[in-house]
């Protein structure tokens, strides 16, 4: 073998050596530790760069796997451009719009634009090589919830053929919306009513990414992530402080990390975790994707 061949593969097997010994020390340390079962992703608003392919560049140099885009919003041929140059995969998206452009609106036309959006999401994230996209199905004030329940679900289930026919899952995004628990109630709040929303599609191309900080609030993620079992497809993750109130850095705040690992054991989950927080520069994203580590065991 040429000398120059052979260091390259002791250099490749030690680095090899050393990941493994990363991983073995996280198992064996943190309970339930999530090693080989969860893949690091974040939003692309998240990274900071002059154009896609740099941004892409930073987020695997920082120790992400994927990325999230934002479709409609970001250009399809200049994502394509950024994966091949940086070798990072678009795991899925994020729907445009959604917060304004709502499912539960009232009004017909709205619907029908918010439904062409996540047709255009649908379609622009397969062409991007991704698998899934986030939803907010909209917001409380539209309506009671008797009503904009069946509006939202009956507006949505118009796009699950598309989403079935391209191999992309429509995720929904459980967020701070007045809708499917008590904004102003206490933390001792289930996620029942995620679970019957979602079983109204009867659909595997409809399932939740679940946001893990966002109703810590309201909850024990734990307990709300095994009684969505199977429905969870993806994960989003920020941290949250009950005794301050607020949002904080992954790994900061009060979330009991020990039982949503032990949840996601439970639930035999395998795939995609996504950062939501501030974004920043090389330095910052390396960061986050440490106190995923820490908090993950990865």
């Amino acid at each position: 073998m040429p000398r120059r061949h052979f260091l390259k593969q002791a250099g490749l097997l030690t680095l090899g050596s050393a990941f493994s010994a990363r991983i073995g020390f996280a198992a064996a340390d943190v309970p339930d530790a999530l090693a080989g079962r969860l893949y690091k992703t974040l939003k692309i608003g998240m990274i900071k760069g002059n154009n896609l392919t740099e941004r892409f560049r930073t987020a695997k140099a920082a120790g992400f796997m994927g990325v999230e885009m934002g479709f409609p919003g970001n250009d399809v041929e200049e994502t394509k451009t950024a994966i091949a140059a940086s070798g990072l995969p678009v795991d899925g998206s994020v729907c445009g719009a959604h917060w304004n452009i709502r499912h539960t609106s009232p009004d017909a036309a709205t619907r029908a634009e918010a439904l062409a959006n996540l047709k255009q999401a649908l379609r622009e994230t397969r062409a991007v090589g991704g698998h899934s996209v986030l939803l907010v199905v909209g917001k409380g004030e539209d309506g009671p919830e008797s009503e904009i329940w069946g509006r939202s679900v009956e507006n949505i289930a118009k796009a699950v053929p598309l989403a079935a026919e391209l191999g992309v899952q429509i995720v929904i995004e459980n967020v701070w919306n007045q809708f499917l628990y008590n904004h102003e109630g206490g933390a001792d709040q289930t996620a029942e009513k995620f679970v019957k929303y979602v079983d109204e599609f009867r659909s595997p191309w409809v399932g939740m990414q679940f946001d893990i900080g966002n109703h810590w609030k309201y909850g024990s993620m734990g307990d709300w992530i095994r009684q969505l079992g199977h429905r969870v497809l993806k994960l989003d993750v920020k941290g949250f402080s009950r005794a301050q109130g607020k949002f904080t850095p992954i790994g900061e705040g009060d979330i009991d990390y020990a039982d949503v690992r032990k949840a996601l054991h439970e639930i035999n989950f395998h795939g995609w975790l996504a950062a939501e927080v501030a974004g920043g520069d090389l330095a910052y994203l390396t960061g986050v994707a440490k106190e995923m580590d820490a908090a993950f065991g990865l």
